[in-house]
This record gives structure tokens, C-alpha cells and sequence, in this order.
């Protein structure tokens, strides 16, 4: 048997439901509408046709000629025409070479001087570039204008100031080793002597020289490295002390 379905059952259901009709609100027209839809009609009416409705004809007598469209001058006044034709002045004719010029007659032009003016020599320049860049020879370099000074191979100011102040130095100098020497205070050293202390002096060398050779090749301590360095100040004293004594023949030394 087939099931039938049967609603639920409710009090509410005895009670009819009022329909409701909603209404909707009229559609919006605009008040320009008949004056656009005017608008339209005409501008499509206008242009029905194939170009414009309505144009001028040409004439007939009104075609296009030949040379019509060329550019054509100005034409002459009558006044230009008039000057040019009434001219019967005539101007004097060209003096032969036997006619005397007229004396007394001043020209605007020195004609004697510009015959007798020098030509302008051209300005001498130097090529120093396979592309033609040039410049003035006097500024080249290659021009000896120095030595037409007045003062050229002068011995300038600045030198003899030097060279006095020089001179006198030495002059005091010595003044003071001559009163030591009366003094007895320092005394000269022989060839002999020079020439012992200059050996001592190497050998002293040679021997420091001997124990910066023995040093390591790894210096990684305090020790090594102040040993190392004392050494260096060592053998720089002694090449100074060794150059003083090859370079300059007569030594003093204080008399003890």
C-alpha cells in the first residue's frame, strides 16, 4: 500500500492569510526625452543624402584654367617704371692715364697710406699633434726668450741669501773649534785613528749582523721580537756612525 503524506495538523491552519500586493513605484521618465528624441530626428534627417543636402553648383564658365593656381608677382608701380625711364644723367666717363689728378681735393681714403702700409706678417705657431693642434710659439717653450732677461745667469736673490747664511755658519763653527782647540778641550783625530775606529765600527757590524742571521724565521713571542728589534736599532746606529766616519776626513773628539 503506498504511504499517504498528510500535513501536520495545526490550529493556525484554519486561519486564512490576507494576500498582499505590493505595488511598485511608476518608472522613471525624463522630462528632456521628447526634445532629445527632436534632436535626433532631425540631425538624421539632415544627413539622408550622400554629403550635405544642400550645395552650390558650379558654373559652367567657372572651370579650372591653365596656370591658374601659379604664384604670381606683385605687379610694378607706375611711379618705378617712370624713374627708371626719365634717368639722362650720364656719369663722367673714366680717366685716361696721361690726365693730372686734380689738386687739393681731399678723399674720406689715405690712399698714401694704405700703399704704404707694412703687410701683417703671419703669427708664428707650433704643430705638436699629428692632428694639426697648434699654438703659439712663444708660449711653446721653444723660443729661448729667458736668456734676453736682464738678470739671466744671475745667481738669484734667494740663493745668496742662502749660501751667506750658509758661509757664516760655517765661519762660526769653525771660529768655535779653533777656540776648543786653544782651550784644549777637543783634539783631532789622526788617519790612523779614523781609520781604526771605522774598522772597529764594521766589525761591531759583522757581529750584530752574524746574530740577526741566527734569529728564527717564526718570531711568535714577546722575546724574540724585542730581540729582533733591538738588533735593527743596533745596526742602523752603527751604519749612521760608519757613513760619518767615510764621508768626512777630519773627526774631534772632547779631550778628556
Amino acid at each position: 500500500m503506498s504511504e499517504v503524506f498528510h500535513p501536520r495538523e495545526s490550529v493556525y491552519n484554519l486561519i486564512t492569510e490576507e494576500k498582499v500586493q505590493t505595488q511598485k513605484p511608476p518608472r522613471y521618465i525624463s522630462k528632456f526625452r521628447p526634445m532629445v528624441a527632436l534632436e535626433k530626428k532631425l540631425a538624421k534627417d539632415a544627413m539622408r543624402t550622400m554629403g550635405p543636402a544642400k550645395v552650390e553648383v558650379p558654373v559652367p564658365d567657372n572651370y579650372l584654367k591653365k596656370h591658374s593656381k601659379e604664384p604670381k608677382l606683385p605687379e610694378k608701380s607706375q611711379s618705378l617704371k617712370v624713374a627708371h625711364s626719365t634717368c639722362t644723367v650720364k656719369k663722367p666717363a673714366v680717366p685716361t692715364k696721361t690726365e693730372r689728378p686734380p689738386m687739393g681735393i681731399h678723399t674720406k681714403r689715405n690712399f698714401i697710406k694704405t700703399t704704404t702700409a707694412v703687410p701683417m706678417k703671419p703669427q708664428p705657431t707650433s704643430v705638436d699633434s699629428n692632428k694639426g693642434h697648434k699654438q703659439c710659439l712663444d708660449n711653446s717653450g721653444l723660443v729661448p726668450k729667458y736668456i734676453k732677461k736682464k738678470d739671466y745667469g744671475e745667481v738669484p736673490e734667494y740663493l745668496q741669501q742662502r749660501n751667506g747664511e750658509k758661509q757664516r755658519a760655517q765661519e762660526e763653527y769653525d771660529k768655535f773649534l779653533k777656540e776648543q782647540k786653544e782651550q784644549g778641550a777637543v783634539k783631532q783625530l789622526s788617519d790612523f785613528e779614523r781609520q781604526a775606529v771605522l774598522e772597529g765600527l764594521k766589525k761591531n757590524w759583522d757581529e750584530l749582523h752574524h746574530d740577526y742571521q741566527g734569529l728564527s724565521l717564526v718570531i711568535n713571542t714577546l722575546s724574540k721580537k724585542a730581540r729582533k728589534e733591538r738588533l735593527e736599532a743596533a745596526m742602523k746606529q752603527l751604519e749612521n756612525d760608519i757613513n760619518v766616519f767615510e764621508r768626512y776626513k777630519t773627526i774631534y773628539i772632547p779631550n778628556n
